[in-house]
């Protein structure tokens, strides 16, 4: 396949700027231009690929004495919630991921995109598209004040947390078979920050959100309901996949959801195992489309925030999925729906 022949694909997770930020490395930007860095993502790997943009995820890691148990090595149906993160490590992780993508911005590896025309414009240059998106908030405070810093920095999509609690809510525990519904709904702070959102034109991500929390957004929030990247609880009882009603209510919206290429979150046993076939991710699509019709899916990789399946690899292996679609008998346009035009809707009726 040509490059000219590249479905451009628009994605809604990746945990790339995470990666970069762990390597410790003085020269990011040269680690990324370059193809240097190991990972899922890197320029050269972007274009091979026809990888186009996508939500580029802040993620605030654990502190170093936590990190082992924050992701179990197997499922079980009773893991704990990974411990909070302090909010002093939060926000300094945060600001040195961010200053790691103004940073790639100057070097013209990509365009920070504040709007759905940016997104647009950057795509038509052939520059990857990047969307500021911080996933779990522990660096703003509950006054929200840091939160219009981030704005005007360029944030314009958040989740309001990872799987563990914050001030604002809390996440569901990586358990496996579990349902989503197990903890607290968003506090008083976790309410105000939706409507917060909605003002400023900040998209919400329920990715990672637990039962009771996801039915606050839905009542709160103005906006159409997305999650990022997530799965079908039906066909992976992981408390991390969204189960009939939670479709049921991102469709009522409008909304979206982007598909987890995690294998924990694709296969029917729930284990971590790159052995993992195109057909379980096709299958996954297959149920949002009828969950929630053409509009309402796209992708959300997870790349370099997860265990992928060995048939992708990285980014480069993108077109191995689409291929999978077409020869499942999806049309051109249905693809490219589902590669990047969803997105690219959504981001125009959330962030403008």
């Amino acid at each position: 396949m040509t490059e000219s022949d590249l479905v451009p694909v628009f994605d809604g997770h990746n945990d790339t700027l995470l990666r970069l930020y762990q390597s410790k490395d003085s020269d990011v930007e040269e680690l990324f231009i370059e193809g240097k860095s190991g990972g899922h993502i890197d320029l050269p790997r972007a274009r091979a690929g026809g990888f186009a943009g996508g939500m580029f995820a802040i993620f605030p890691p654990p502190v170093e004495k936590a990190r082992r148990s924050a992701v179990p090595s197997a499922p079980s149906a009773s893991e704990p919630l990974p411990p909070e993160v302090p909010r002093a490590d939060a926000l300094n992780s945060t600001i040195a991921m961010a200053s790691i993508l103004f940073r790639l911005e100057r070097a013209g590896a990509l365009a920070i995109c504040r709007s759905a025309d940016d997104v647009g414009n950057a795509m038509a240059q052939g520059t990857i598209a990047a969307v500021f998106h911080i996933e779990g908030v522990e660096a703003i405070d509950p006054e929200l004040t840091m939160l219009d810093v981030l704005h005007a920095a360029g944030l314009r999509s958040l989740g309001i947390v990872w799987s563990r609690p914050n001030a604002f809510g809390h996440g569901v525990p990586f358990r496996f078979p579990s349902s989503p519904d197990t903890g607290l709904g968003l506090t008083d702070a976790g309410k105000a920050l939706v409507k917060a959102c909605n003002e400023l034109k900040i998209m919400i991500d329920l990715s990672h959100l637990n039962e009771k929390g996801f039915r606050d957004v839905a009542a709160l929030s103005e906006a159409p309901l997305v999650a990022t990247h997530s799965n079908v609880h039906e066909i992976c009882g992981h408390s991390r996949n969204l189960t009939d009603w939670q479709l049921g209510a991102i469709r009522e919206t409008g909304g979206m959801v982007g598909l987890n290429f995690a294998t924990g979150f694709l296969r029917e046993d729930g284990r971590m195992n790159a052995d993992t076939s195109l057909d379980i991710m096709v299958r996954h699509i297959d149920s949002l489309l009828q969950a929630l019709g053409e509009d309402g899916v796209g992708l959300g990789s997870d790349f370099d925030g997860a265990m992928i399946p060995a048939v992708i690899g990285d980014v480069a292996g993108l077109p191995k999925l689409i291929d999978a679609l077409a020869a499942r008998g999806f049309g051109r346009a249905l693809i490219e729906k589902i590669a990047y035009r969803n997105w690219l809707s959504m981001l125009e009726r959330t962030i403008g």
